[in-house]
């Protein structure tokens, strides 16, 4: 090791030294609490992304639903407790109880229609 080369490895440790000796510094004077806090901040900025994910993960697997429309069956995804329209055939539904259900203004009549086989109609006349 020559003693021209030893100021560009000098260089290279600057940074590391002047933070050493801010930290024993700071230590020295009794203001390991300002430490204490830094570190507590700086742990904080790691964790707080990945708490905030796995309480994302947390409340879409809580809300999300999956189900068919009752109207044309198709099966599609939509949030607990939100209105939607069924995207294949147009209809608007609630999300409740992780099921969904037309959704119909206050006073409609919500009926099911029965479908009538037409072969007993024409039966019914060519047996006379």
């Amino acid at each position: 090791m020559s003693l021209k080369s030893f100021p560009s490895q000098l260089e290279s440790l600057r940074p590391w030294l002047t933070t050493l000796a801010v930290f024993w510094l700071l230590a020295s004077l009794g203001l390991g609490w300002l430490v204490n806090s830094l570190l507590f901040i700086f742990g904080l900025l790691l964790l707080a992304p990945v708490i905030a994910f796995l309480g994302f993960r947390w409340w879409l697997q809580r809300n999300l639903v999956v189900d068919q429309c009752p109207v044309c069956r198709y099966e599609f995804t939509g949030l607990n407790n939100s209105q939607l329209q069924c995207p294949n055939c147009g209809e608007q539904l609630l999300v409740q109880n992780r099921h969904f259900r037309r959704f119909t203004p206050d006073g409609t009549i919500d009926v099911t229609a029965v479908e009538v086989p037409t072969k007993s109609l024409e039966d019914s006349g060519t047996d006379n």
